[in-house]
């Protein structure tokens, strides 16, 4: 009798979350919170943006009109960079977030970070990717020494695991079979 195995899932996302400088003195508590929420902080940085640097990260924003007061505002002081991992992180956090206009998030997401810790549209407190593809180019930008490699789903997934880890698992369990060591840790 074979005994039927469950798919393998690999369940880890990760996107960017950053503390802006008008809530950096919250930091330990908003930590807390991406905790408790089932978040894991994979890396972390405190860094201080030039107006440059800012205008590079929000490039998607050129034209806008707030624009100019959006770079301002966030190379105004620290921030507080983190990139955030779990499962469907991207999506996870930008509920936990709740609207990016904190006025807005007060009345409909009263419970989310940014009606807690926002003030308005601009200072919203948080960042948070919008999808995958754009935190994984916020983290490079964030982290320039991170390596992130694509994390397979669905049958590259499955093709990883068949190719390169049940291959492995099976010769050393074969093995640990033939030798049967008293303690097999």
């Amino acid at each position: 009798m074979q005994m039927l195995m469950p798919e393998p899932q690999i369940f880890v996302e990760r996107t960017l979350a950053l503390i802006k400088p008008d809530v950096i003195d919250k930091e330990e508590e908003i930590e807390e919170l991406i905790l408790r929420s089932g978040f894991l902080i994979v890396q972390k940085r405190k860094l201080h943006l030039s107006p440059e640097q800012c205008s590079d990260f929000y490039a998607d924003q050129y034209g806008k009109m707030f624009f100019p007061n959006l770079t301002a505002y966030m190379s105004s002081g620290p921030l507080v960079a983190m990139v955030l991992a779990r499962y469907s992180a991207v999506s996870y956090w930008k509920e936990l977030l709740g609207p990016s206009n904190s006025l807005r998030a007060r009345r409909t997401h009263p419970h989310s970070l940014r009606a807690i810790y926002g003030t308005d549209d601009l200072r919203n407190a948080l960042h948070g990717s919008l999808s995958i593809s754009s935190a994984e180019r916020e983290i490079r930008f964030m982290f320039p020494e991170v390596i992130l490699e694509p994390i397979p789903t669905g049958q590259r997934a499955r093709d990883y695991l068949n190719l390169y880890v049940k291959p492995t698992l099976l010769a050393g369990l074969t093995a640990l079979c033939k030798e049967k060591p008293a303690d097999p840790m």
